[in-house]
């Protein structure tokens, strides 16, 4: 993996080579090194007073669209092993409080604010299907609203237009935070690092703070943000996935410190100037508009060659059984992804070869295919079997801010079909619309919810851009599926 080496600052004192990298080392920046006053300024006020007239209103109704899409992920995801273990979990380790408490989704539980951001935010991770911001290489939503849905759950007159303009807000913070701490780290985190930074920019401004408590509380969740390795998880698939519950936790609870007057500033990847060019164009550039939908509860580096192996079946009525052998050519990161059949519902979502079997077999990849019950399939394995993977040089290059991918099908009676270089569907470039959503909303929440609660919550979802309470989602959320 490539990633931009960072000169050292004035005033670091020396820099910190790791292979071929080079690294600023944070631990020799001291407070005259920072550089940020004047952003951080503007950081400070776009965070604490940005009111939802200030969020243009297309950002606000796309705001509400991720709401949607992360509670439909949530419901789907509610009897999912690992979402089910962290509910437990949850309930033995974070029970309620003194302070506020929060429901879990779909659980009618009452926990910690801190136990529920780590829960919701798991329950998301689980099933892969959440929205994402290409550049991070990561996944904002799930922790954003893990946090955000924990710490409002006692504010049922909350106005919707304000709690989708402190969404937003948190989508710009979580996808500057990652940029700037790819930029400026020398491993690939997972999305819980970054994200941490964001759920405690909310949490600060729900509870009213200063700017000088929410520059400790960033730089509380910076410092202990999880910091975890996102190529071991793709490596070696577990329920670990992105992290996003345990950043969701850290930002909830570094709030909290914060606000009881507990130190950690400064949070350098908002703070130093090598990364100010991420943060100077907060609120007049809306990263909200710019994220990635998934059609596939999938890693998102598969979508590509999902999406080419549907259409080739579609467009040519291929059936799984005339396909003799199958090429997938990838970016390198996509082809790390396993190459073999799935033994767990983890395998099968970091998966390469076992979900664009699916897609030419069935014609589908949803939540059912990754549950287990396909994983003894013959065909399915056949196809897997006569798969093979390589790099493609041009998806290399354009990675990651694109996630591209070509699959050659070649068929028993001698003929071949090139899918050439695809883009995964629902690129920001390309953007899946609301009624798209809205189908997607009702296949992942109608078999667990049924229709009839599952079109109360799509009502209440959107009547927040009105200015509608909140208690009107919260209550449907609260019960169990």
């Amino acid at each position: 993996m490539q990633m931009t080496s960072v000169p050292p600052r004035s005033g670091a004192k020396r820099p910190v080579n790791v292979g071929n990298l080079t690294e600023w080392d944070a631990s020799e920046v001291k407070a005259d090194d920072i550089k940020g006053e004047n952003h951080m300024s503007a950081f400070t006020d776009f965070v604490l007073n940005t009111k939802p007239q200030d969020v243009p209103d297309h950002v606000r109704a796309r705001t509400a669209d991720y709401l949607l899409d992360l509670i439909a992920v949530a419901a789907g995801a509610v009897d999912m092993p690992a979402s089910r273990i962290i509910r437990e979990s949850t309930a033995r380790m974070y029970g309620p409080g003194t302070g506020g408490n929060a429901h879990m989704l779909f659980d009618a539980r009452k926990v910690s604010v801190a136990g529920a951001a780590l829960a919701t935010a798991t329950q998301i991770d689980a099933l892969d299907a959440h929205d994402g911001y290409s550049p991070s290489k990561g996944h904002a939503g799930c922790g954003l609203i893990g946090a955000l849905l924990a710490e409002v759950d006692e504010m049922e007159d909350l106005a919707g237009d304000e709690f989708l303009t402190t969404l937003a807000i948190g989508y710009e913070v979580a996808c500057r935070a990652a940029v700037s701490l790819h930029e400026t780290a020398c491993d690939y985190h997972t999305s819980g690092a970054w994200v941490a930074i964001a759920c405690a920019a909310m949490s600060v401004r729900l509870k009213g703070g200063s700017p000088e408590t929410l520059r400790q509380a960033i730089g509380i969740a910076e410092y202990h943000g999880p910091r975890s390795q996102m190529m071991r998880e793709i490596d070696n698939p577990t329920m670990l996935h992105d992290g996003s519950g345990w950043g969701a936790m850290t930002g909830v609870v570094s709030a909290d410190m914060a606000m009881g007057g507990f130190l950690g500033a400064p949070a350098i990847t908002v703070e130093a100037g090598e990364v100010a060019h991420h943060w100077n164009d907060l609120g007049t550039r809306w990263l909200v508009m710019e994220q990635n939908i998934k059609l596939f509860p999938i890693c998102r580096w598969v979508h590509a060659p999902i999406g080419a192996a549907l259409k080739l079946r579609s467009e040519h009525e291929i059936q799984s059984a005339d396909i003799e052998r199958i090429e997938i050519h990838a970016f390198h990161n996509s082809t790390r992804l396993s190459h073999s059949m799935p033994k767990g519902i983890a395998e099968a979502q970091y998966s390469l070869c076992y979900p664009v079997a699916c897609a030419l077999k069935l014609g589908r990849v949803g939540p059912s295919e990754i549950t287990g019950a396909l994983f003894d399939d013959a065909e399915i394995a056949r196809l897997v079997g006569v798969t093979d993977v390589s790099e493609c040089d041009h998806c290399n290059a354009n990675f990651p801010a694109d996630r591209l991918g070509r699959v050659v099908l070649h068929l028993k009676d001698g003929r071949s079909f090139d899918s050439g270089i695809s883009q995964a569907p629902g690129e920001a470039s390309a953007p899946i619309s609301r009624a798209g959503l809205i189908e997607k909303f009702h296949s992942y929440a109608d078999p667990v919810l049924g229709h009839d609660r599952a079109s109360k919550i799509r009502t209440s979802v959107f009547d927040l851009q009105q200015g509608g309470a909140l208690g009107d989602v919260l209550r449907q959320l609260r019960a169990p599926a």
